[in-house]
């Protein structure tokens, strides 16, 4: 007698418990900490070279050198321009500035005799023309002074 027609053999799965698996997050740590143990040792440790580059270096036995001149320009709201306070061109609406380029020029002559630097500040006050500004640049291009900067208006706040 047959036992009829059997149903397949159902396979049985096996419930596979998916939580976190502490074993494999062990053995990447411990890899990590191999690598960074191993990277230590060729970290190279930096040192102060004493050298000299080529050019010529001052003599360290020669007069200490002059410091620079600081000449401040103001460029005020009216189009007047000063030279550390004292107004240059100012009845002249001439933006060739005559007067204050010939100033500009001795105090370059005389700085250069020195060996020393002239630094401008341009202190233009907040409602002074572009204009004016670029007439003073002008100046100090024709005097061959170099080492400019600006400051935007009046020492009133500092």
């Amino acid at each position: 007698m047959s036992h009829g027609t059997k149903k397949p053999r159902e396979i049985e799965q096996e419930q596979l418990a998916v939580g976190f698996q502490i074993a494999p997050m062990i053995d990447v740590v411990f890899v990590i900490m191999l690598f960074f143990m191993v990277m230590v040792g060729s970290v190279k440790v930096e040192r102060e070279l004493k050298s000299q580059l080529p050019g010529l270096a001052p003599p360290s036995d020669s007069a200490p050198q002059e410091m620079p001149d600081e000449i401040i320009v103001g460029v005020e709201e009216s189009g007047a321009v000063t030279l550390n306070e004292e107004e240059f061109d100012s009845g002249r609406p001439d933006k060739a500035l005559p007067d204050f380029i010939s100033t500009l020029k001795r105090l370059k002559q005389e700085a250069d005799n020195r060996n020393a630097k002239v630094i401008v500040t341009i202190q233009a006050e907040e409602q002074a023309t572009y204009e004016r500004v670029i007439d003073v640049l002008n100046a100090l291009s024709v005097a061959k002074v170099a080492n400019v900067t600006f400051t935007v208006g009046g020492d009133e706040g500092f």
